[in-house]
């Protein structure tokens, strides 16, 4: 009979002998897996409490309603204070909106025109072209304009299409600036102050524009469209300036005005002809809710796609313009490669991980369909056979080099040490826990990559089960980075479409990176100091200082086994090191952290979900 294994046993009645020692170690051995399911609990419990918080809010409409009322109700009454403000506009811009009433509801135009009599800053005149008004519409307008000589009605002529009689009020204007009003629609009584103060302190700006929302028939607002600041990218998906957007009225004639040939997208094109090729820091966005939009515009999809692809020939990309595939009213611009792609050194880092590893390597192997690229494993000091067979094996291929590396793990050393062998015009870095889904991924994120305005560019990244892992890192997200859209299922657009559309972001993740190797190298690579975490969004924080744009595109799709290979920081080493780092990024870019220009001062900052929130960066409307 054999003899059972050293150790201590615990015996009871009707169970077999249970090895207490061979039990606790087979638990250290599952402390990952316990660190992993602790986690995604963790995660689950999260999730609920925002289930449950949001059930006991109500919908969106009431959620909203409460926001309006705790945050955006202007103390107009306050009359010093609104003339302090007033006062302190040095500049004193006046500005000419513009109305051509389009539609038969007097009563919802009444509340429009009472809507801009009631602003607190006085500079500003209403020009008005009816369109062969009927008797109580006249007697409507011409009881206004006679109240108050700010209200001017001008006759249109024979002028026909939108884009000539607004051309027509142009010419009447006497402004500096000037603005489109629609004849349902609201603006609140701080809205022109508000932008006053802006011009003000922005002398060169070529355009302002703020945040909205809709407003029935009864005053209720509800979809708030919280914008982020300048976006070039996702202004060429659709217009994202919408209203208020004013812009300098000689700058408008200089431009010609608005044009015929683009019905149902007059202002897009105006937006996309000022904005598109403007320095960013001219383009100002006010995040407060300044314009409450009466009804729906119709999509001239068509008119807006002829104004994207001619905005894209004058900025010199060799593109073509189509539908955006997961939403069809949008635009997708498609880029063509230079007639000779560059070469592209992909970056894998790896220890004992051959199975991920060669699900990752087999994976671009046999799906990008990018011409010329090359494959560089850092090979940090594996020992288990099956991992030393593989990379051998792999050394072999041609195309694929492995690097070995036994230097204690540092994602960012590993990685600078690899570029400065590769070969490549293009360097991505990837993770070795990634999977190729979409073939043209390479393409995509290369052709972005090559424009000279263009640092990082990052791409999508879904968990196994389908969720979404990465929509591009949102900055000041709990004090340091979270990324958008976290968990959020396929086919969901994502707040205003944002999780499905090409944009411009802070940052973008290293597990699937591309950059020029000169521009990387310009901004002296990865920061070695921070060994595993905010490497990334260190590095891209540099890149958008040094003037790059740094880009996210949904077209480059891949599956990311999120610490596969890293693991959790699950241990009391691996958390230290995590404070250590995350205190660094926020001694680095404090001020930075505190308002990501592509997110919004009035949405979460305890999650990158796009929710409602304190306006906690944003001073209350007054």
């Amino acid at each position: 009979m054999s003899r059972p294994p050293a150790g201590r046993y615990l015996d009871a009645p009707g169970f077999e002998r249970v090895n207490i020692g061979k039990l606790i170690g087979d638990a250290f051995q599952r402390l990952p897996v316990i660190g992993r399911a602790v986690q995604r609990l963790r995660t689950t419990l999260r999730e609920r409490r925002l289930e449950a918080r949001q059930a006991r809010d109500g919908g969106p409409r009431q959620r909203y309603a409460r926001w309006v009322r705790d945050f955006d109700v202007p103390a107009v009454a306050d009359d010093v204070l609104m003339r302090t403000r007033v006062n302190a506009i040095r500049s004193r811009p006046l500005i000419s909106l513009i109305m051509v009433p389009d539609t038969p509801d007097v009563a919802l135009l009444e509340r429009a025109i009472r809507s801009i009599r009631s602003q607190v800053y006085p500079a500003w005149e209403l020009c008005i072209l009816p369109p062969s008004p009927s008797v109580v519409l006249q007697e409507s307008l011409d009881r206004h304009a006679n109240a108050d000589a700010r209200v001017r009605i001008v006759s249109q002529g024979l002028a026909a299409s939108v884009a000539a009689i607004r051309n027509v009020a142009l010419d009447h204007a006497t402004g500096d600036f000037v603005a489109i009003v629609g004849a349902s629609d609201v603006m609140p009584p701080q809205s022109l102050l508000e932008i006053a103060e802006a011009i003000d302190r922005e002398r060169h700006a070529v355009l302002v524009y703020a945040d909205e929302d809709r407003i029935d028939v009864a005053g209720c607002r509800s979809e708030p469209w919280f914008k982020c600041d300048h976006n070039r990218e996702l202004l060429l998906t659709h217009d994202v300036i919408s209203r208020p957007a004013v812009y300098p009225r000689g700058l408008v004639r200089t431009l010609g005005g608005w044009r015929d040939g683009f019905a149902g997208a007059e202002d897009y094109d105006l937006a996309l002809r000022v904005a598109a090729g403007a320095d960013p820091g001219s383009v100002v966005h006010v995040p407060h809710v300044l314009y409450h939009r009466g009804t729906q515009p119709d999509a001239a999809i068509a008119s807006g796609r002829r104004a994207v692809a001619e905005c894209v020939r004058r900025l010199g990309i060799a593109a073509e313009v189509e539908p955006a595939p997961e939403a069809p009213d949008c635009h997708r611009v498609r880029r063509q490669l230079p007639s000779a792609p560059p070469l592209v050194s992909i970056v894998i880092c790896t220890r004992d991980h051959e199975r991920l590893l060669q699900v990752a390597v087999d994976s671009i192997l046999a799906r990008t369909t990018y011409p010329r690229y090359e494959i560089i494993v850092v090979d940090n000091g594996s020992v288990e056979p099956r991992a030393v067979a593989y990379l051998a094996k792999l050394a072999n291929r041609p195309g694929v080099r492995v690097l070995r590396d036994d230097s204690p793990f540092n994602y960012s050393r590993l990685n600078n040490r690899a570029m400065a062998v590769a070969r490549g015009e293009v360097l991505c870095l990837l993770n070795d826990d990634i999977e190729v889904l979409t073939p043209h991924w390479l393409e995509e994120m290369v052709a972005l990559a090559v424009e000279p305005d263009v640092g990082a560019v990052g791409a999508r990244l879904w968990y196994p089960d389908g969720t979404l892992q990465h929509g591009g890192v949102i900055v000041g997200i709990c004090a340091g980075a979270a990324h958008a859209h976290p968990r959020l299922g396929r086919g969901d657009p994502g707040y205003f479409r944002r999780a499905v559309l090409p944009q411009e972001l802070s940052a973008v993740t290293a597990a699937c990176l591309v950059v020029r190797a000169a521009v990387f190298a310009e901004v002296a690579g990865l920061d070695e100091v921070l060994e595993v975490a905010f490497n990334d969004v260190d590095l891209c924080l540099r890149i958008r200082q040094a003037g790059y744009r740094n880009v996210w595109t949904p077209y480059a799709e891949l599956v990311h086994h999120e610490s596969a290979s890293r693991g959790h920081d699950d241990t009391p080493a691996k958390r230290a090191r995590s404070e250590r780092e995350i205190g660094l990024l926020r001694r680095r870019w404090g001020q930075t952290l505190l308002r990501d220009p592509f997110y919004n001062p009035n949405l979460s900052h305890v999650a990158a979900d796009f929710s409602i929130d304190c306006p906690r960066h944003c001073r209350r409307a007054a």
